[in-house]
């Protein structure tokens, strides 16, 4: 005779048996009776999801509640930028998925950039978070603000540009030096011709961009010496003031062959390249940026722009968050580099 389905259903003398504990044991997860190992808990799960015993979601629910609760605070730029912006979601959407914790995300964006104003306002949102990261310029103010936290417990990551901050808990973002020197290979390998390039930076206080020129020349006078490099034009991270500079850049160099956006003022640049390339279509330009956004990916398709280097925003924020309730767990873990591949876009893969 074929045993009716209820016979088959794994039992939690089953899940018990796989899992290497007693049914007991079981039950008191089940039903949150007195604590379990974090660890045993977890075994017990992968055992009731292998056997398909019908409570695991029931499991499920109680590991997650077991886990602790934690606030990040994550201090970023502009507001308006594209790029910020979908950093913060998916920042977000990072913490609450978190298996190592019941996370809540608290995004804040700096209303001024000046290195006090960046210190007084991560020491604000501290108050209400147990870790934190940043994106700033390096400064000495920063890194004395950073250390007094670390000693408050509170450990803070540098995000998407590296600090020289000794306390800092660890720098996650891109290995700038590759992202420079792919700008400069593709801009070099696709000239018609050699001639000048050059080069927009927001501001060298941020390493991420000090490292993206200054490996960009590196590749330059290794493998394209017939280029010339021309000094470069600090945005500070003003679309206006970019594109301005952009035009003039353009009026002063009519043999521009390239154009390398290493920093903000992106939308600015673009404007400014939308304009040159409409007005000399046969002069045409090798522009290459930073991060796909509605704004780039438009100028990748209408051939502004012939390649973005873009930051993996879930990997990075996913990777990050995690490396936070480490932090948290291990306070005396060593500063941690995490390091996520950026993503290549063309006119053909957007």
């Amino acid at each position: 005779m074929t045993p009716s389905p209820s016979s088959t259903r794994p039992t939690m003398a089953d899940v018990a048996r796989a899992a290497g504990v007693s049914p007991s044991t079981v039950d008191r997860v089940l039903n949150a009776r007195v604590p379990v190992r974090s660890d045993t808990a977890s075994r017990i799960h992968e055992a009731a999801q292998a056997l398909g015993y019908h409570p695991v979601g029931v499991i499920r629910a109680r590991l997650q509640d077991e886990r602790p609760r934690r606030t990040l605070g994550f201090l970023l730029q502009q507001r308006s930028s594209a790029f910020y912006g979908g950093l913060a979601d998916a920042l977000g959407a990072a913490t609450q998925a978190s298996p190592d914790m019941q996370g809540r995300a608290v995004v804040e964006f700096l209303a001024d950039m000046a290195p006090q104003a960046v210190c007084t306002q991560l020491e604000q949102l501290a108050k209400s978070c147990d870790a934190l990261a940043l994106v700033a310029a390096d400064h000495p103010r920063i890194s004395e603000t950073i250390a007094r936290l670390r000693a408050q417990g509170k450990p803070v990551f540098a995000l998407v540009s590296n600090l020289d901050a000794a306390a800092h808990a660890g720098y996650a973002g891109l290995d700038n030096r590759r992202v420079g020197r792919t700008a400069a290979w593709f801009i070099t390998r696709q000239a018609r011709q050699a001639g000048p390039i050059g080069i927009f930076v927001g501001s060298h206080r941020y390493q991420c961009q000090e490292l993206c020129e200054m490996s960009f020349r590196s590749y330059v006078r290794e493998h394209a010496p017939d280029f010339e490099l021309l000094e470069p034009v600090v945005t500070l991270e003003s679309d206006h003031y970019a594109q301005e500079a952009a035009r003039d850049l353009l009026q002063r160099h009519p043999d521009l062959v390239g154009v390398y956006v290493g920093g903000g003022g992106i939308d600015g640049v673009l404007q400014a390249l939308r304009d040159h390339v409409d007005s000399q279509p046969t002069m045409p330009l090798v522009a290459v940026a930073h991060d796909l956004t509605p704004t780039t990916r438009e100028a990748l398709v209408n051939g502004y722009l012939q390649a973005v280097l873009s930051h993996p925003l879930p990997q990075l924020a996913e990777r990050l968050v995690s490396a936070m309730a480490q932090a948290l767990e291990e306070p005396l873990r060593a500063t941690q580099q995490i390091i996520v591949p950026f993503e290549i876009h063309t006119p053909e893969s957007v």
